[in-house]
């Protein structure tokens, strides 16, 4: 307990230049007696703080002061800079200053050696735009109107309260409170057709773990997939759900929600895949897939 309130205290030293041994000690809820023993503690691990006496007196850490020289190993500091370039998402989230600090503080240079990018090919510049909006919101607590177009083929106008951005199976989603729904949504950034931040300012809410109603409409479905498809099938599922065959074909059974999504899903894999199990999940396919012909063939 003591080692991670002294870390703290050398944080908070950081952070706002200098404090008072009664305001540390009302911060950290311990005595003043013990904010000087950690004061002497840090001091004798080589932390270079001091304290001044007097009406504008306190406790200070050197201005020359070099976090690495007394706290973290160069291992800890290439994980810390990597991590925060690994989720530099976009050129306006904000990381890429984080990482500058952070690097003048640790006193080397972290090599660029990875980026990120979530935006679409050629619409970078709204999708940043659109991410650091709702990042804000998030973190403001302010209620979002958005135009978006669901899986039902309807594009609606509702107000949410933004909760918590989700990178997840390759794309963006955005866990929200729905108030024309009133129950908890989640949105596919790349359906949002448009937003505007309000000034309605709204209290803190958690987004349920388990996304209650959504699981029973998940069903088993069962796959076939010949062996020149194995990197395409690799890329969607994982190793689990696969089964390959002595020949190299594949058979993947997963739960999958059945709605438009799932037949547009399967339709991006062209005749490379053939629908095991249900058998009406079958016909919708092959449906789909004539109505496509009748729209394309040459008359």
């Amino acid at each position: 307990m003591q080692e991670s309130r002294l870390f703290k205290i050398m944080y908070h030293l950081l952070a706002k230049g200098q404090a008072t041994a009664p305001e540390l000690a009302e911060k950290f809820e311990v005595s003043v007696r013990t904010i000087y023993r950690d004061i002497d503690a840090l001091s004798s691990a080589g932390i270079p703080v001091y304290t001044e006496t007097g009406r504008n007196g306190g406790i200070y850490l050197m201005q020359d002061f070099v976090l690495d020289k007394a706290v973290l190993s160069k291992e800890e500091k290439d994980e810390i800079l990597a991590a925060l370039q690994s989720v530099n998402v976009a050129r306006n989230t904000g990381s890429s200053d984080i990482l500058q600090k952070l690097s003048a503080v640790f006193s080397f240079h972290s090599e660029n050696w990875l980026e990120v990018d979530f935006s679409r090919w050629g619409n970078k510049e709204y999708d940043n735009e659109k991410f650091e909006l709702l990042k804000s919101a998030v973190i403001y607590h302010k209620s979002v109107r958005i135009r978006y177009a669901d899986t039902y083929e309807t594009i609606s106008e509702r107000v949410i309260q933004p909760l918590k951005l989700c990178f997840k199976a390759k794309a963006w989603y955005l866990k929200a409170f729905c108030t024309h729904r009133q129950d908890y949504r989640i949105f596919k950034l790349n359906r949002i057709l448009s937003l505007e931040v309000l000034d309605q300012v709204f209290s803190g809410r958690v987004f349920p773990d388990k996304e209650e109603g959504r699981e029973e409409k998940y069903h088993q479905i069962t796959l076939f997939f010949p062996k020149e498809m194995a990197y395409r099938v690799y890329d969607e599922f994982e190793e689990a759900q696969v089964k390959r065959q002595e020949n190299g074909d594949l058979i993947v059974c997963a739960k999958m929600p059945e709605d438009a999504w799932l037949t547009g899903f399967l339709l991006s894999f062209g005749p490379q895949v053939e629908v095991l199990e249900p058998v009406y999940l079958k016909e919708t396919l092959a449906e789909q897939a004539r109505l496509i012909y009748e729209k394309n063939r040459m008359s």
